[in-house]
């Protein structure tokens, strides 16, 4: 039985697709907060059972005959490891064999506020006492996704990331990955994977593509980190968002969304998805 936290997430999702290519239905189970939102994997023939980080009581029985668990971060910034701490502990007492993490990409030496929280779960998996592997993903290219409206409608792509170069992948990339080590024949204890795309990218080039392929004039506008989290907020966005997506975007600067090692690629046997193809998704 091959278990999924977050399964009705956008990555939780992607990955059972990729793992419904693999196995039979009856032997993934979605681990979901609300069940009736996962009505469509149910269709499918998933197990969907209940699992709440908050609710220790929900994960011995979404857990239950699990022998690999993957634990799909938590979304919310500043309690993700107390709640991570919590799905670790259940996943031991219910004896689950292996726990795959989507952590970040180099969490260990990472200089990113994020990576704060995703050593200090590394940290909880070494001394569970229960194998694990981890899948250090780097950027997503929909991460991108909602600045193209804004681009398209003012004629700028904003962001605080100057030259630096982003290994950036699609999320159904990482989805593919993560599916590919929990059905591994080999063992996977113990594994880390940097998980990044085949080719690295300015925000420049990203603004380029997507001129070329609306037909439009739109030039990458590089901001210092604190007036671009002035506009994210201005945009609408929380302020611990706003300041954890300029801060990503000013490291990235300085190489900390990079990576060139082709783990994702070799994971998943073929190559990463090209921005060619991620940028005309997005416009459509």
């Amino acid at each position: 039985m091959y278990a999924i936290t977050g399964a009705t997430g956008q990555l939780g999702h992607l990955v059972i697709t990729a793992l419904l290519e693999k196995v039979p239905a009856g032997e993934i189970v979605a681990v979901v907060r609300s069940p009736e939102k996962a009505a469509d994997l149910a269709a499918l023939g998933v197990v969907v059972r209940a699992g709440d980080y908050d609710r220790p009581e929900t994960l011995a029985a979404a857990f239950a005959g699990v022998s690999k668990l993957l634990l799909i971060s938590s979304n919310e910034i500043g309690r993700r490891e107390a709640q991570h701490r919590t799905a670790i502990e259940a996943a031991r007492d219910a004896g689950v064999g292996l726990i795959v993490y989507t952590s970040l990409l180099h969490a260990d030496t990472s200089t990113l506020d994020l990576g704060v929280e995703h050593r200090a779960t590394e940290a909880l998996l070494r001394d569970a006492g229960v194998p694990f592997a981890l899948l250090r993903n780097g950027w997503y290219t929909e991460n991108y996704a909602a600045r193209i409206d804004a681009a398209l409608s003012t004629g700028a792509l904003v962001g605080s990331a100057g030259a630096g170069r982003i290994s950036f992948a699609a999320r159904a990339d990482y989805a593919a990955a993560a599916a590919a080590v929990l059905t591994a024949d080999e063992d996977q204890g113990g594994r880390i994977y940097e998980l990044a795309g085949d080719s690295a990218y300015t925000l420049s080039d990203l603004a380029a593509e997507i001129a070329r392929q609306a037909g439009r004039d739109i030039a990458y506008t590089d901001l210092p980190e604190a007036a671009y989290r002035e506009t994210l907020i201005e945009a609408g966005l929380p302020e611990i968002y706003a300041g954890l997506l300029s801060e990503s975007d000013a490291k990235s600067a300085a190489g900390a969304l990079f990576d060139d090692g082709g783990d994702l690629s070799a994971l998943i046997g073929r190559p990463t998805t090209p921005l060619t193809i991620s940028v005309a998704a997005a416009l459509a």
